[in-house]
């Protein structure tokens, strides 16, 4: 059975638009997350995570690999993974578009932090941090970057295997950089999830407007030496 005119419209604008969705989708979450959180109600999630990544998961031998985690997305790893995307593509434009994308998700942070100002959690830490909780900078930290990675291996790579498995890799490594400060007990689930979030908005907005003006065809020949990408041809 063929498929209507109408339904492949509506999935047509699905595939253009699946960015706008996707933020629209992390924006409904952070505002239901920011509700409970003002109106002094115990997040669901908190205890569920707690349950799960404190109590039942934590192991002796298991620690040094969180902590290994977590400090993915410290300052030098970032720096050095910086250092690493300029070498492999040999783009200095692309080198200053990641920058600017970190410095601009830390700042944010930041100013975020110090708004809403929410205390860590006690009493069941394994590592020192200092500062407020919400939203996790770590976790901010990681989807920036590493989800900036992602879109421009997504846009840029034509090798298929190389994409999906590169990208499955990052989005594994955001993943487990949230689960490790939960974990670790310095931030709690919605700390962590409200961090991605707001980063996912963020780099929505980044895709669509700064990223692009530092994405050249020098950046798309260091990916594919024979190919741009769909939208820089003429």
């Amino acid at each position: 059975m063929k498929a209507s005119p109408s339904s492949d419209t509506f999935i047509e604008i699905l595939r253009r638009n699946k960015a706008y969705i996707f933020a629209l989708i992390a924006l409904m979450i952070l505002f239901a997350i920011l509700e409970d959180l003002f109106t002094g109600n115990i997040l669901h999630m908190d205890g569920i995570a707690y349950n799960l990544f404190v109590v039942k998961l934590r192991r002796r031998w298991l620690t040094p690999y969180m902590e290994q985690f977590s400090d993915l997305a410290s300052p030098v790893i970032l720096g050095v993974f910086c250092l690493i995307v300029i070498s492999l593509t040999s783009g200095e434009r692309l080198g200053r578009c990641i920058l600017i994308n970190l410095v601009c998700a830390v700042a944010l942070n930041f100013i975020l932090k110090d708004i809403i100002r929410r205390p860590r959690p006690e009493g069941f830490r394994l590592i020192s941090e200092v500062g407020f909780s919400f939203p996790s900078g770590h976790s901010m930290v990681a989807m920036a970057f590493f989800g900036l990675i992602v879109w421009i291996i997504w846009v840029y790579q034509k090798n298929r295997a190389l994409k999906y498995i590169s990208c499955a890799l990052l989005c594994f490594v955001i993943a487990m950089v949230g689960i490790s400060r939960i974990y670790l007990g310095v931030h709690y689930a919605s700390d962590v999830v409200s961090g991605f979030c707001i980063s996912l908005l963020w780099l929505v907005f980044y895709t669509h407007t700064i990223a692009p003006y530092y994405m050249g065809t020098h950046v798309t020949h260091a990916f594919n030496k024979e190919e741009q990408p769909k939208h820089m041809k003429a």
